[in-house]
């Protein structure tokens, strides 16, 4: 079985990363189509999560199967990007953001794997790995890139958009951008040990801004697949930046026992 230390999972709009067959990963929580490459010079597995042809919804999307076929194929560190909403007045469109903080706002989504016999209560003040986020502001800063280095996500249910009140609220709690898939694929992966560093780019401005002070950029599904069309090289080129910054010995924290975690995956 090929294996990779890197992943990356790709959002709306990145769909392939590499000219290569996938190979079908079986898990306990079904099957995952996963295509391993190389990209800047490390062996990379990668994952689109909504299908090749963006047809799985975001309250759909086998989370669980994604991060145990990862992990199964000894990944220690996850790059995903992500199309967001701009909420926040540093977050216009075109906007690159290095998530660091998230306020889950799904319900119903499978978020754990040590729901068999097994209690582990996940240390989660920072959901994304730090010492990760760092390197990976370090290294687009080093590119030249143009970026915000922090910023906290609300995950919203989908896939409706937010209400213009929901998103006024949002922008009320510090929120930054609004998106649909970051939760429960961060905390499923820090569940694993496995750290994680996302990169966020803005396609819209959200609904609560947009009636009468930006209407061109109001979301829609259209305008959001659109951008990410215009987008694709420069994000994959971010990613890319980020890859070959990976240090060679990866060594993400330890938050949850390594024998509970080899339990998950011995199932």
């Amino acid at each position: 079985m090929t294996s990779a230390e890197i992943a990356v999972i790709g959002g709306s709009g990145l769909y392939s990363l590499f000219d290569a067959p996938a190979v079908t990963i079986a898990t306990p929580y079904g099957d995952v189509p996963v295509t391993v490459g190389s990209l800047g010079g490390r062996d990379v597995a990668f994952i689109t999560r909504h299908g090749a042809d963006h047809s799985v919804a975001p309250h759909l999307i086998n989370y669980r199967a994604n991060i145990w076929a990862l992990a199964s194929l000894g990944v220690k560190v996850i790059l995903s990007s992500s199309a967001v909403g701009g909420i926040g007045a540093d977050c216009p469109p075109g906007t690159l953001v290095l998530t660091d903080q998230f306020i889950d706002r799904t319900w119903g989504r499978p978020d754990t794997f040590y729901d068999q016999g097994s209690v582990q209560h996940l240390p989660a003040a920072d959901p994304f790995d730090p010492a990760l986020h760092a390197l990976a502001a370090a290294a687009l800063a080093d590119a030249g890139e143009t970026f915000v280095d922090r910023g906290t996500v609300v995950v919203i249910q989908g896939p409706r958009f937010s209400t213009r009140a929901e998103s006024l609220w949002f922008r009320d709690l510090g929120a930054a951008t609004v998106n649909m898939t970051m939760y429960p694929e961060v905390p499923l992966a820090s569940e694993l040990n496995i750290g994680t560093v996302n990169l966020s780019f803005v396609t819209d401005t959200d609904a609560g801004l947009a009636r009468d002070s930006d209407p061109e950029n109001a979301v829609s599904h259209q305008l959001v697949m659109a951008r990410l069309l215009d987008a694709q090289p420069r994000i994959i080129a971010a990613i890319e930046t980020i890859v070959r910054a990976l240090p060679a010995e990866l060594a993400p924290p330890e938050l949850i026992p390594a024998d509970a975690v080899a339990a998950v995956l011995a199932r």
